[in-house]
């Protein structure tokens, strides 16, 4: 059966088991829900340092890398600035909603921490980057980076270490294979649990359109622009090739939430469609970590909501350019966030603008679903992008 039908019937299952799960059980789903998200990361450290170490390797030898790398470089600032730019004119045009605002108890959002990131991608010692919990993944494709630059530039003895990360890339792949064979399953359990969340938010009554909107807009950017655009590139391609072998990834981004644990389902289907292991590695690391452009639109959406509840005077221009720009650097900024990236977005947004520094909690109630839907712009956003570079550079269809 194919993975997309499987993530399919289990989102069905777990829909109906949501239907008639009292609420006071919801806690047993959220417990479940960080299980499987767990297991969907299991594979995904080993699979994708050597996957990429080797890939790097094979590009640095054939001369292809820096070109991809600054394509893609390219590519991650032209997708981000229309995106948050359609998100922003969107929101302008037709968001009118305004929350009640409510005495609301301090979260605890974290913020980005640039400089405690920073120290993670270059601790002490370099093995200690493959040592961390699989959520922050930019220290794995540092080192992944340093070590397949260096095979490159003694074939002598390199040859037998690359021959080795090679054997374990496609070793740990078989690995991985298994854990999106079965990821049917957990997404029975997540699905489920989003369900009841999405009860929960539907009573609260206000935050309907906000989530109309935000649907809207996906569907526009990821089943209409991002296949257009696809369309356009050349040699010639059949965009909807690539749309197809989204939707299993797709499904898995939004009822999860997490980057990472639809990342590995999505290096399967890049496979399947016969994108060179060394094209998607780069590709898909560079995507899933610093274009977040999804995520930072939805947040960019959700704090028009945010001021247009707190003020009843109308946004400026100046506020939107800040707000706009505002977004763009946060969606370079949350690689270390694969689990609330969109909500992490918003209450940076917040805090930055001084009146409305509490402004995020207001969407607290569906910060799982602005979280689900930035996931699934992300992944769609990565997917594409992993086609289209692959096809303009003549990396498909062949060997790894």
């Amino acid at each position: 059966m194919k993975v997309w039908i499987k993530l399919l019937v289990g989102t069905g299952l777990g829909i109906a088991v949501a239907v008639f799960v009292p609420g006071d059980l919801a806690g047993v789903f959220g417990w479940l829900q960080g299980f499987v998200l767990q297991i969907g990361r299991y594979a995904l450290v080993p699979l994708m340092f050597f996957s990429l170490t080797i890939g790097i390797h094979q590009l640095r030898k054939e001369g292809q890398f820096w070109g991809l790398f600054l394509r893609n470089l390219a590519l991650m600032f032209a997708v981000s600035v229309v995106v948050i730019l359609v998100g922003l004119v969107t929101a302008l045009a037709f968001l009118r909603l305004r929350i009640p605002i409510r005495p609301e108890e301090e979260a605890g959002i974290a913020g980005l921490d640039i400089p405690g990131g920073i120290l993670e991608v270059f601790p002490s010692n370099m093995f200690a980057a493959l040592s961390g919990d699989g959520s922050f993944l930019l220290p794995i494709y540092v080192f992944a980076f340093f070590l397949g630059m260096a095979l490159a530039y003694d074939n002598a003895h390199g040859r037998p270490i690359a021959a080795l990360v090679d054997s374990l890339s496609r070793v740990f792949f078989r690995v991985a294979s298994f854990f999106i064979d079965i990821s049917g399953l957990c997404l029975i359990a997540l699905s489920a649990y989003w369900m009841i969340r999405f009860r929960s938010a539907l009573q609260l009554g206000f935050f309907t359109s906000l989530m109309a909107i935000l649907v809207l807009l996906t569907l526009i950017l990821a089943f209409v622009v991002a296949p257009l655009c696809l369309y356009l590139i050349r040699p010639k391609t059949k965009p909807w090739k690539a749309l197809y072998g989204s939707l299993g990834p797709a499904i898995a981004s939004f009822f999860s939430g997490d980057m990472n644990f639809s990342l590995l389902i999505l290096v399967g289907h890049s496979k399947e469609m016969g994108i060179r292991r060394r094209a998607s590695a780069l590709t898909l690391a560079m995507f899933s970590t610093f274009c977040r452009a999804g995520s930072a639109m939805v947040a960019a959406v959700a704090f028009i909501v945010v001021f247009n509840s707190y003020s009843f005077i109308n946004i400026t221009f100046a506020e939107i350019v800040s707000v706009g720009l505002a977004s763009l650097g946060i969606s370079f900024l949350l690689a270390r966030h694969s689990g609330d990236g969109a909500y992490v977005a918003l209450a940076v947004l917040c805090l930055g603008f001084g009146r409305f520094q509490e402004g995020y909690l207001l969407l607290r109630p569906v910060a799982f679903f602005l979280v689900g839907v930035g996931t699934l712009l992300d992944l769609m956003i990565a997917s594409f992008a992993n086609y289209a570079m692959a096809r303009i550079g003549g990396l498909e269809n062949g060997p790894s």
